[in-house]
Formats: C-alpha cells, structure tokens, sequence
C-alpha cells in the first residue's frame, strides 16, 4: 500500500465522520410531549391492527373449515 492511498483513505473517513457529524447536529428531537402522543398512537393502531388481524383470521379459519366439511 503506498502512502497516497492510506492519506487519501483516512481523509475520505475523516470527511465522512465530519459530514455525519454535521447531520447529527441538525437532529431536532420531540419533547417529551409530542414523544407522548407518537407513542400513544403507535400503541394504538397496532392493538387495533392485531385485532384486525385476529378477526380476519376467525373469519377465515372458520370459512375453511365450512369448505371441508
């Protein structure tokens, strides 16, 4: 390895870890707040997705079980 490739590889990283810290300094995190009302949401539509979910599946194991028999 010559020495132009290792100074030509640390400076590419170097430039990297500058560029992502660049972009974790324009991370706005939510306050505590808004953190509340995603969470409630997400909690939310997935217990009523798994409901869905379980319905749709009663549904069809019992459709099933009519075509067999």
């Amino acid at each position: 390895m010559s020495g132009k490739t290792g100074k030509a590889e640390k400076a590419q990283k170097s430039s990297r870890f500058k560029g992502m810290k660049a972009e974790f300094k324009k991370i706005v995190w939510p306050d505590k707040n808004t953190l509340a009302k995603q969470t409630a949401a997400v909690v939310i539509v997935s217990v009523l997705m798994g409901a869905l979910i379980s319905v749709i599946d009663v549904l069809m194991k019992y459709g099933i079980d009519f075509l067999i028999k």
